[in-house]
């Protein structure tokens, strides 16, 4: 396990360019699968879990070809199907949670996709229902091999429909619209996930050849199409790191210019921190964050009760967003109740912020409250384990506002999802060191 070292309290000054997407990658990779002509991607982050996801395509006997930095050009004309079937597949595969996206373009072209119980982070229970279910309404036959905790569909031909998704699940919409493209006649999806990801999933298939109409709505319809053609993409930033670097800045009392946001794509981040006492500044497309040299006061509900921040579905506030939120409540003026619905075992590192010194009530594995230091005590430096990318960045964040020299092993974890974050992190005058593994 590999080690940051992190001296806290020292104020950052600059700018910091937003990474690509990372959930937006996971989807648009697996598109490639869906034709036999080349696309080109291009602001593909290089961090752990998109590189996983590209190796594992190139088994596949996909043709990749890195560009420059970030942009890769990506060819499926000759997929190797046994790939699938063998032992290397299934270690390969159940390392990564984004790996299930590759059954529906599979299933689409191919008539089968497989792939082993996939891995990510220990957040609680993700259920592939919802994907799952989706392909069996396009006509897909299911099976599951319990001893191998390996998923399977088959289908000569998939059939459009109409169904109801059970839930709003971003990476289960993705999956099925991807079948759904190359299936016969038209599909109806109901209760889809409309985040700027999937939308922009959506209008690269769009310009590949197929018809989706309803983007951006809990309605998709899409009329399947016989083949589908190249096309080239480029990623949002990602909106988990915008976050992130809004609330560093808030807890080590630093002025940064987050860069070339994509502001139109970030629904309510902007006023879920505002309503935290943060002044988050629109300057043409970059987030400016002042320095909060007297600090931040949360904000109470209308009729004075606690302010409460709980995930949702979009436009709705994102789930891996709100680790970040409660981290930076830890040193506001004032209390909030963070609830977290989706799941069950993301908020257990408050434990590690309490050893710090910060004043949480986990009420249940959902619901924390926060009361707030004002700064008037500070974190205390300790050492942590990351448990998972949201809570990792989290306890990092804290890290950069205490009091002394904290430890973080695990941070492989961190790297899962955030590209070169101690060079980044030093750019902008954080004193941060990566000590390599024992």
């Amino acid at each position: 396990m590999a080690t940051f070292s992190i001296e806290g309290q020292h104020q950052l000054k600059g700018s910091i360019q937003p990474q690509g997407a990372k959930n937006e990658a996971l989807q648009i990779l697996c598109a490639v699968l869906l034709t036999a002509e080349e696309i080109t991607i291009n602001n593909i982050p290089d961090i752990v879990d998109v590189n996983k996801l590209i190796d594992l395509l190139r088994n596949l006997g996909v043709k990749v070809n890195k560009i420059s930095k970030g942009s890769y050009t990506f060819k499926a004309d000759d997929v190797n199907l046994k790939y699938l079937e063998s032992e290397a597949f299934k270690e390969d595969g159940k390392g990564l949670r984004g790996s299930i996206m590759i059954v529906g373009p599979l299933l689409a072209r191919f008539g089968k996709g497989y792939i082993p119980k996939p891995g990510g982070d220990k957040i609680g229970r993700r259920r592939l229902d919802t994907h799952f279910e989706g392909f069996i309404n396009l006509g897909a036959d299911f099976r599951y091999n319990k001893e191998d905790h390996f998923y399977g569909v088959e289908a000569k031909k998939l059939k459009g429909t109409y169904m109801l998704l059970d839930e709003a699940s971003v990476t289960g919409t993705a999956n099925i619209v991807m079948a759904a493209v190359l299936a016969e006649g038209r599909t109806t999806i109901y209760n889809a996930a409309c985040e700027p990801y999937l939308q922009q999933l959506c209008k690269m298939l769009n310009r590949m050849g197929a018809k989706i109409s309803g983007v951006g709505s809990n309605m998709l319809i899409i009329d399947g199409v016989d083949e589908l053609g190249g096309t080239e993409h480029r990623m949002l930033p990602d909106m988990i790191e915008i976050g992130s670097w809004i609330g560093l800045a808030a807890m080590t009392k630093s002025e940064l210019t987050i860069k070339n946001v994509s502001w139109n794509d970030l629904g309510q981040i902007p006023n879920v921190f505002r309503k935290l006492g943060i002044t988050v500044e629109q300057q043409g497309d970059n987030i400016h964050i002042p320095a909060h040299t007297d600090g931040y006061e949360i904000q109470s509900f209308i009729d004075g009760s606690i302010l409460t921040i709980s995930d949702a579905p979009w436009p709705g506030f994102t789930p891996d967003l709100l680790s970040i939120v409660l981290v930076v409540a830890t040193q506001a003026r004032g209390s909030v109740l963070i609830h977290q619905k989706m799941f069950e075992s993301r908020l257990f590192f408050v434990d590690k912020l309490i050893d710090m010194g910060a004043k949480i009530i986990l009420c249940d594995p959902h619901r924390a409250t926060v009361i707030g230091h004002d700064f008037k005590s500070s974190l205390k430096a300790t050492t942590m384990t990351s448990p998972d990318i949201r809570a990792g960045v989290s306890l990092l964040i804290a890290a950069l506002s205490a009091k002394g020299t904290s430890t973080i092993h695990n941070i492989e974890q961190i790297d899962r999802g955030y590209e070169n974050i101690d060079e980044r992190l030093r750019a902008i005058g954080a004193k941060i060191t990566r000590l390599p593994s024992n």
